[in-house]
């Protein structure tokens, strides 16, 4: 047999599906939980990390959830998928760790790497083809109005807007880790923005 098919089920690990790796680690293949840790860590961290605002303790969150998957791993049942089930612990881990909303703005303005900079880029920033050292200051200025901005949107909105502005993560997972519809979940990211946009234009910033 070759060397990179699974001895257990003729799997190549490339080929197989997140569910098929989780039926061997429920069955003792450590390696395969490790291979299950390498396909979902960065949306793991960026969940995390749009709950907590810091990259540090994102990472921490993430090194929880996956110890807690992997201590409950026998309790999945392959009702949705994995990475959905994962993201639903990694959220509970973040928002245990998220003690209040006043910390959570003291990180959004400091944190070096700003929770939700994917974000920015979504609510339409101003964007020259040759950028000056003055388009420069400008439009960091800009980044950095609309990062804390978003650190004054009601919670609901604001979970919403930087998990959907990750790009890590679809509607129906968002949805998931918030406890929410999806239609609701669209909704409150079409709001988040709706409300940064009108904050921004009374602040002097203008959209094409």
């Amino acid at each position: 047999m070759d060397e990179s098919t699974d001895c257990v089920t003729g799997i190549e690990p490339l080929a197989a599906t997140d569910l098929d790796l989780v039926r061997l680690a429920q069955a003792g293949d450590a390696e395969a939980f490790g291979e299950l840790v390498v396909r979902n860590r960065r949306a793991v961290f960026r969940a995390a990390l749009a709950a907590v605002g810091s990259p540090a303790e994102a990472d921490d969150v993430t090194q929880e959830a996956f110890v807690t998957a992997f201590r409950k791993l026998d309790t999945f049942r392959g009702e949705s998928q994995f990475r959905t089930w994962l993201l639903s612990i990694t959220w509970r881990k973040a928002i245990d760790r998220r003690k209040s909303l006043t910390r959570w703005l003291r990180l959004t303005v400091t944190s070096r790497q700003e929770p939700g900079e994917d974000t920015v880029d979504q609510v339409e920033r101003i964007a020259a083809a040759d950028r000056s050292q003055e388009d420069t200051l400008v439009d960091d200025e800009l980044q950095r109005n609309v990062t804390r901005l978003i650190g004054t949107l009601p919670r609901k909105l604001r979970d919403a807007l930087l998990l959907a502005g990750s790009g890590e993560h679809t509607y129906e997972q968002i949805g998931e880790m918030l406890g929410a519809p999806v239609g609701t979940v669209k909704w409150r990211v079409a709001e988040a923005r709706r409300v940064l946009k009108r904050k921004l234009a009374a602040m002097g910033y203008a959209y094409d």
